[in-house]
């Protein structure tokens, strides 16, 4: 076994994913992991050797069969087989099948803000159709980006991780970014929409990661030495485990932060003081997330929003009979591409969706996606980052 130096920001996620291996390898090497809910930067891990994925050739086998099975190369499997070919392919020999080489976002453990900056960065590099920018910063100063695509007279807004337990909205949304540029630089469909005539009609405004804050609190946890820790500590009952946190690092629930009856959200949720979750805040818009969120969308003025949250696999699309009358038959077609229900929700007020239809009078939307405890399993990322898609898809075509 080799030594490993936990360092800032690693989880047993990510570090599994950068040495081939699962979670459960490097806990079984090292059954501490399991009692703590975070890695603390110092400690050092064993790390087991890679295992290798292997097959047997089968009778009538071709090497761009395995190939396509096991989602790799015909040249990858050749180099790690000496003496195999596409024409030297002998049945019962055993071969050592080099990584899975998916395409599209992935996620190397838990999605968080640096991959989504790097991937942010690699994206505007290699599409000339992506336009980037910030709309601001959050509370410890993080950029928050946007990222534009389209040239059309339809705006379109959506954003991601308002909630930080709700992160893995934001690689949903990410994936479909890349998906929606790959298909237009290629001219080819996606799902059976037409990305040019998206591109051409709409424009679309994206902010993948509202609360960076939390995120990062929720996936990575905190220890001695972070400005907030003696605060985080308390508000947070003294637990040292986050993943259940929804806040901003101000223990401010951005989902209520909003000027939308925002005073009977406050009495409402009866919360008087920073808290993992649904403590209003002071006033509205008194966050820096929120503030910028706000500000960004009263420039760009768009035609319809959507908010990612999760979880529950529903759309709620109303707001105290704020919403124009298409908003319905909106919410059915969205539900229809996704299998989503769409929800007339009452007894809310001060979220993103809510201000957005009451400022505006125009569609907004909140997309809760997937089902279960948040933050919900990596597993479902595939599922729901195609979920998300074909609900933005359809918004784009109506």
């Amino acid at each position: 076994m080799q030594q490993y130096t936990v360092k800032k920001g690693d989880t047993l996620r990510r570090i599994a994913a950068s040495k081939g291996l699962s979670a459960s390898h490097i806990i079984n090497a090292n059954p501490w992991a399991s009692d703590q809910p975070y890695l603390i930067p110092g400690q050092i891990l064993y790390l087991p050797s890679s295992p290798r994925r292997r097959y047997e050739v089968q009778a009538g086998d071709t090497l761009d069969r395995i190939a396509a099975a096991f989602q790799t190369r015909e040249e990858a499997i050749m180099e790690m087989n000496p003496g195999i070919s596409p024409h030297v392919l002998p049945e019962g020999r055993v071969l050592v099948l080099p990584p899975a080489e998916r395409a599209g976002i992935q996620l190397l453990g838990e999605y968080g803000y640096r991959q989504m900056k790097e991937d942010i960065r690699q994206l505007a590099a290699f599409y000339p159709k992506i336009e980037t920018g910030s709309i601001g910063e959050s509370v410890l100063g993080k950029p928050l980006p946007y990222v534009k695509i389209g040239e059309g007279g339809k705006h379109i807004h959506v954003n991601a991780s308002i909630h930080a337990n709700e992160w893995i909205t934001t690689p949903s949304v990410m994936r479909f970014i890349e998906e929606y540029v790959g298909s237009l630089q290629c001219g080819q469909r996606w799902n059976g929409y037409d990305p040019v005539q998206w591109y051409q009609q709409c424009t679309l405004w994206v902010v993948p990661m509202v609360n960076p804050d939390g995120v990062e609190l929720v996936q990575e946890g905190i220890h001695p030495g972070h400005p907030y820790y003696r605060q985080l500590t308390e508000w947070n009952g003294c637990r040292r485990d986050f993943r259940h946190w929804k806040a901003n690092i101000h223990g401010v629930d951005l989902g209520d932060q909003f000027p939308a009856h925002w005073e009977e959200e406050v009495q409402r949720r009866g919360k008087r003081s920073p808290s993992p979750r649904d403590y209003p805040g002071t006033a509205p818009l008194t966050e820096p997330e929120a503030a910028a969120l706000a500000a960004f969308t009263l420039e760009t003025s768009p035609d319809a929003a959507v908010s990612l949250h999760s979880q529950g696999q529903e759309i709620y699309w109303n707001y105290r009979n704020y919403e124009p009358k298409e908003s319905r038959e909106w919410s059915r077609r969205l539900g229809q591409v996704s299998g989503y229900r769409p929800v007339k929700l009452e007894g809310s007020d001060a979220g993103y969706k809510d201000w957005f239809i009451q400022h505006f009078r125009r569609p907004g939307f909140t997309v809760e996606v997937g089902l279960g405890k948040n933050p919900l399993p990596l597993e479902d990322y595939d599922q729901i980052s195609l979920d998300v898609g074909l609900i933005l898809a359809e918004l784009m075509s109506l």
